[in-house]
């Protein structure tokens, strides 16, 4: 028995260093900016202006050797009848949380952003209220800490679990996001998503929008149930 276990833990730290290596090696040959101020910070081109009410979540991959195997996250809105977009994120300098600090769909260190997932319509318009209580009431406004948290994935992934209708989750890379606190925590999110956290380095996420999830130092190895998919450490969702 204890072998079967010695082996399952192996397949499993297998499991997620594989995965986290390959990334690694993958960015070391990206052509990516030697410093911050080499970066291009611009907008991407990606989200035209609004033509009625939208909530967008996107997430790029971020600097240095961080981008090899984590992305940043963050937040944007258009009200009914807005003409322009709205965008609340954390940051490491500064005050932490951010608004309008850059174009709604800047590039991050460069590297182009992606959307996560968005609500529109009505169902936006209806929820963009609350979603402006949930980032003014978030607990963690006036700290920041790179790993294992509370940072900028932190906060997006805070904001999620607060707001299921929303129906998205944040990429398998996005480290921090499953921060809960310091210690052992456990919470049941507003969607039914049961999640486990020892400070951040260590857990387990369940349920239907989660699927299954493990935690170790910031990286995510799980299974996707709504579309199915498998998420891989350092390299992120791979499926439908």
């Amino acid at each position: 028995m204890f072998r079967l276990f010695r082996r399952l833990m192996l397949a499993l730290l297998l499991a997620f260093i594989l995965p986290v290596g390959a990334a690694t090696a993958w960015w070391a040959s990206v052509d990516r900016p030697t410093s911050w101020r080499a970066a291009d910070w611009g907008p991407s081109g990606l989200l035209p202006l609004p033509d009625g009410p939208a909530i967008h979540v996107l997430a790029a991959r971020t600097g240095g050797w961080k981008g090899a195997v984590s992305v940043h996250s963050w937040i944007v809105y258009a009200a009914p009848g807005a003409r322009s977009w709205t965008r609340y994120e954390v940051v490491g300098w500064g005050t932490p949380v951010r608004r309008n600090a850059y174009a709604p769909d800047a590039r991050w260190y460069s590297n182009a952003p992606w959307v996560v997932g968005s609500l529109t319509g009505p169902a936006a318009a209806a929820l963009i209220p609350q979603l402006e209580a949930t980032i003014a009431a978030y607990p963690h406004s006036g700290v920041y800490t790179i790993f294992p948290g509370p940072n900028s994935n932190t906060f997006v992934g805070h904001v999620l679990r607060a707001l299921p209708e929303l129906g998205v989750t944040l990429p398998p890379i996005a480290v921090g996001k499953d921060w809960l606190g310091p210690g052992l925590n456990a919470t049941r999110d507003a969607g039914g998503d049961v999640h486990l956290s020892a400070g951040g380095l260590a857990g387990l996420s369940l349920g239907p929008r989660s699927g299954l999830e493990l935690h170790l130092f910031g990286q995510t190895l799980g299974l996707d149930l709504r579309a199915p998919g498998v998420k891989l450490p350092g390299i992120g969702r791979v499926g439908v």
